[in-house]
């Protein structure tokens, strides 16, 4: 047998029966106190420890990081108040046997509060008294039973729904079974913590009402034994019983009143980490409201008859912690600044590290960069307007053109001017500008009735002559001829031209899937037979990508995709496409051109320079690159002259041509003369007749 294992074991089962003893010799010797006569000396030992155990659970309260994590707080309350009730019992004993041979016949501690604390006033005695027993009982005791009630009335009925929300969170995965398990007891811990303490309150509130019943009854018996039994005077037996029940009810209640101070800390705190005095450093240490009590304080310090020193001094004192809590939170700030930047450093580090396809972000089909001056134009919170306009714009080329246009991204841009914009269409600068933002452009359509005062510009979208203006000379603008539109308008009335004359760029295999897929849930037969049976998709995208290249409109998408279906078997040319769906679109090219006017007015080639157009051609082999160079500046200058001789006629610039040549002479006209439409004889509908208004080459 190992007689060193053995001690061992019987030393360890001595270390848990000490462990565990204490609290029953603890009820064991209260319940003696109040049966067997104590002597004076072991009196003072007891009230000194009741005192020191009184304080020892307020410091506990102030700095437990949580209440639950001194759970043990009902049960010490109840001990703490059985040891007190048992003390009073006993210092009674003494008090009523021994008080009339003097003040110290039951104890140091009694005569001390007896005749220390009140000055052996058993008049001054009392009025303390009753206000300890006011404070404690009414005050302290009172609203910490009410929290202990409230708390505990919530607490059991929130307990259903925080276990439901720990099995939802067990059910979804977020938690595992044993931090499941934890969070339960956690719960119920706290349940049944604050059921105590709503339960515990009740003692807090019986023991002050004991002192006062204890201590009316310790008088009166005082006197009856003192004047009976030992033959004092009235006098004399009031001040020396008195003054020993006011000295030992005080000393009771000092130990109640701080229990309940405790009692009270604990069911106000909240169920958070921080202990009392982390709380309230972080609470009421505000450096404004710190500031503006010392500044009270040092006025009313200046107000004459007020104590000065008292008021300047804890001014001062306040005004300090509010410098110090300023300085506190600067340099707390600082900290968190410097963390931020280098979880900042950090994050771009990895990311360097760590870099994907996400990184690489696409180009913008349509975008708009903006000095920073102009950004309250696309700050609605400032009034801007842009962004309403510009969906005015989209909105109303998708309803011309027959396709959504995507939307505008638009980001300001440092490196631009503060008063500049640039629209960008691919990724690739289109059109920019300037504005001046808060002023009007006034723009000379042609012909104004005299100048007017401003900067003068020319508008951005079509390069005319205009002025900016301030608002107030809006009407005299007007008066004289002028065209008056605000900044946002300009824009956006920029932004529609550049998108108008590159509606072919904003068209993608995607746009005109979208398309089909419309025109299939009407046609579905129509469709089903196009795309790929008979042309590819990417044909199809090519073709309606002329037509929007040669400013036709799409919006009659079962008229083009007929006619791809018929034709699409003997060709697959876009442009030889383009050239049919063109012929069956005629109405509506016509329409968008004159309108509804019986007579097409337009310009036409001289059949020589045709002939010899069309010789070039078929020589070069090539569309447009057989034209010779001299032959091709004559006959540019010659079609802008007889266009700008149908505008200043206000009537449309047409020019009708050969359908071999119509192709060829739209792509020369396009950028050199804006505004000049081509046309096919073959696209001249039968009920419309032409008006011969000029011929090139003759």
């Amino acid at each position: 047998m190992d007689f060193k294992a053995v001690l061992q074991q019987i030393n360890r089962d001595k270390k848990e029966y000490a462990k565990g003893v204490g609290t029953p010799v603890l009820v064991l010797a209260a319940l003696g106190m109040v049966v067997l006569p104590m002597p004076p000396f072991l009196l003072d030992i007891l009230f000194s420890f009741n005192i020191a155990l009184a304080l020892v659970v307020l410091l506990v309260t102030v700095y437990t990081m949580k209440p639950l994590e001194f759970g043990m707080f009902p049960s010490v309350l109840l001990i703490a108040t059985i040891l007190r009730l048992a003390l009073n019992v006993a210092s009674t004993r003494v008090v009523l046997l021994e008080g009339h041979n003097g003040g110290d016949a039951a104890g140091k501690v009694i005569e001390a509060f007896g005749s220390v604390v009140i000055g052996g006033n058993y008049a001054v005695g009392l009025v303390v008294f009753l206000i300890l027993i006011i404070i404690n009982f009414v005050v302290i005791t009172k609203g910490a039973g009410r929290i202990s009630e409230v708390s505990a009335r919530f607490t059991l009925d929130a307990m259903p729904g925080k276990q439901m929300a720990i099995d939802a969170d067990l059910n979804a995965g977020f938690i595992s079974a044993d931090e499941a398990r934890a969070r339960r007891e956690e719960v119920t811990r706290e349940a049944d913590f604050y059921g105590s303490m709503d339960g515990a309150s009740k003692f807090v509130k019986g023991d002050a009402i004991a002192g006062i019943v204890i201590l009316a009854i310790n008088i009166i018996g005082g006197l009856f034994v003192g004047m009976v039994q030992h033959d004092l005077s009235f006098g004399r037996a009031m001040e020396v019983y008195t003054l020993l029940t006011i000295g030992d009810g005080l000393v009771a209640q000092l130990p109640s009143l701080l229990l309940s101070i405790g009692t009270a800390i604990v069911v106000t705190r909240q169920n958070e980490s921080h202990n009392m005095g982390e709380q309230m450093t972080q609470q009421l240490g505000n450096e404004k409201s710190l500031s503006i009590a010392a500044g009270i304080l040092f006025v009313m310090g200046l107000v004459p008859g007020m104590p000065h020193v008292a008021f300047l001094g804890l001014g001062a004192l306040i005004g300090y912690l509010a410098y110090y809590s300023h300085q506190q939170k600067i340099k707390a700030q600082e900290q968190e600044a410097e963390e931020s930047k280098g979880g900042a450093v950090a994050s771009q580090q990895q990311e360097q590290k760590e870099l994907g396809w996400d990184d690489v972000q696409p180009v913008d089909v349509i975008g708009l960069e903006v000095g920073y001056r102009l950004i309250p134009l696309v700050d609605q919170s400032q009034g801007g307007e842009l962004l309403n306009r510009i969906k005015g714009v989209r909105k109303k080329l998708s309803q011309e053109l027959g396709f959504l246009v995507p939307p505008v991204h638009i980001r300001d841009n440092l490196e631009l001017d503060p008063n500049a914009y640039r629209i960008t269409l691919m990724g690739v600068g289109s059109g920019d500008g300037e504005l001046k933002h808060g002023d009007e452009l006034a723009i000379n359509p042609g012909q104004v009735f005299g100048p007017i005062n401003g900067v003068a510009t020319k508008d951005p979208a079509f390069g005319l002559e205009a002025v900016w203006i301030k608002p107030e000379q809006k009407d005299e603008a007007h008066s004289l001829g002028y065209t008056v539109v605000d900044a946002a308008t300009v824009v956006a009335t920029h932004i529609s031209q550049l998108l108008t004359n590159n509606a072919s760029l904003l068209l993608g295999h995607e746009e005109v899937q979208n398309l089909l897929d419309m025109l299939a849930k009407s046609h579905p037969r129509l469709v089903e037979g196009l795309v790929p049976d008979v042309l590819p998709l990417t044909t199809v995208v090519k073709v309606l990508q002329n037509l929007l290249n040669e400013g036709v409109a799409i919006r009659d998408m079962r008229s083009i995709v007929q006619t791809l279906v018929e034709y699409g078997p003997r060709s697959q040319d876009p442009d030889v496409l383009t050239a049919a769906v063109r012929i069956s679109l005629r109405r509506l090219i016509v329409q968008d051109a004159v309108g509804g006017a019986e007579e097409i007015p337009v310009i036409t080639l001289a059949p020589e320079l045709e002939q010899m157009l069309h010789k070039s051609l078929q020589n070069a082999g090539d569309e447009g690159a057989g034209i010779e160079p001299g032959l091709a500046e004559r006959l540019q200058g010659s079609l802008r002259e007889a266009h700008q001789t149908q505008e200043m006629l206000g009537e449309p610039s047409i020019l009708l041509t050969s359908g071999m040549l119509r192709s060829v002479l739209s792509r020369f006209v396009k950028h050199t003369i804006p505004g000049l439409r081509v046309m096919s004889y073959q696209e001249v509908p039968d009920e419309r007749q032409i008006k011969i208004v000029s011929s090139v080459g003759q």
